[in-house]
């Protein structure tokens, strides 16, 4: 062989996971870097709780509506931040908003979309150090190589 390859054996679709905690902005920014370097797509996930079972149970019509939008709207938030830092970096871009397990909707995102890598942020929760935060179980599930962020 007399040259060598130009391009890029890395990922064409990167995967995040936003809430805005420090760490998951992180991970964000991370993966746009990989994003821009590799010419990758960048599918960034905000998963809101309100449709998990259980974890609204004792709010009211009105206090689970009022959470709702608000959790929309912050959705939509992070969806303007996140077109706007893509364009100003020349990076495709596609966000999505689910509801749900975060575990679940992010899984099952990554096998819709074809993600061939995901970056997550670590969780700054202590209790998840014993019962295993998110980070650990995309990890644990083995469909892609996992980043996690600091």
């Amino acid at each position: 062989m007399n040259g060598f390859e130009l391009g890029t054996d890395g990922p064409t679709v990167v995967l995040t996971g936003v809430d805005g905690t420090r760490t998951s902005m992180r991970a964000a920014a991370y993966a746009a870097g990989l994003a821009r370097r590799q010419g990758a797509l960048l599918v960034a996930v905000y998963v809101s709780g309100v449709g998990a079972a259980g974890g609204f149970a004792g709010l009211s019509a009105g206090s689970l509506a009022a959470v709702t939008m608000s959790s929309r709207e912050y959705g939509e938030q992070l969806r303007a931040e996140g077109t706007a830092a893509a364009a100003q970096l020349g990076i495709r871009f596609r966000f999505i908003t689910a509801e749900g397990d975060p575990y679940r909707e992010l899984t099952r995102i990554a096998d819709e979309v074809r993600a061939e890598t995901v970056i997550i942020g670590a969780s700054e929760a202590a209790g998840h150090r014993l019962v295993g935060s998110l980070a650990v179980r995309l990890v644990r599930a083995g469909k892609w190589p996992v980043t996690v962020v600091p």
